[in-house]
């Protein structure tokens, strides 16, 4: 119902974005061959030149988008200083992308560890091992590293580093791009002033 609402222009049914974010979601896991909650993260530098890479998106709901990362990385130390970040999912198959950004904030202890603990052992392992987005001398070093933390928590819980947990973005604003013939395509923006705040919306020029 929400997509027919978006693809025909009958917004009144689409109050707000998260429920239409679900729902093209959950048609991307049908349709999508790998990783449909694959996501392009931009961050921005103390310079103000941006960083994009792509990240898996692992929770959402209406206090925001969640995803996981080493804090010491780049995109860790540029969201800690900056505080803000963007994403943008494009689903080939459905020819669809949404775009947010907004405001982040770190997840709490209790969110990260739940996480950490559904991690494969191997993952969590390489949380400790890997010194993300510095200078590695040698895959040697990181296998070496590896296996030193492996033999560390042989037995037992692996705990969760301290530098290793999650942020939340807090979108004040999402679109949601529909391909259409001859590059008239479908855009609507959901928009508000603060993480807070009610939504308002509008459609696009495309």
């Amino acid at each position: 119902m929400t997509d027919q609402a978006l693809t025909t222009g009958d917004f009144t049914e689409v109050s707000e974005p998260f429920s239409l974010f679900e729902a093209w979601l959950n048609e991307a896991q049908a349709s999508e061959v790998n990783d449909p909650n694959a996501v392009a993260l931009a961050t921005v530098d103390a310079d103000g030149l941006p960083n994009v890479r792509m990240v898996l998106l692992k929770g959402f709901d209406t206090d925001g988008f969640v995803f996981y990362t080493n804090f010491e990385s780049q995109k860790g130390q540029e969201i800690l200083g900056q505080k803000k970040a963007a994403m943008c999912f494009h689903w080939k198959s459905l020819r669809r992308q949404v775009r947010l950004r907004g405001p982040v904030e770190i997840v709490t202890d209790d969110e990260a560890d739940a996480y950490y603990q559904t991690r494969p052992r191997g993952s969590r392992i390489g949380a400790w091992a890997s010194k993300q987005s510095r200078p590695l001398e040698s895959r040697f070093a990181l296998e070496k590293a590896v296996a030193e933390y492996t033999a560390r928590y042989a037995i037992g819980e692996i705990p969760r580093p301290a530098h290793w947990s999650g942020f939340r973005i807090r979108p004040v604003s999402i679109e949601f791009w529909h391909d259409r013939k001859f590059r008239l395509h479908d855009r609507i923006e959901f928009r508000r002033e603060t993480p807070e705040g009610p939504w308002s919306k509008v459609r696009m020029y495309p």
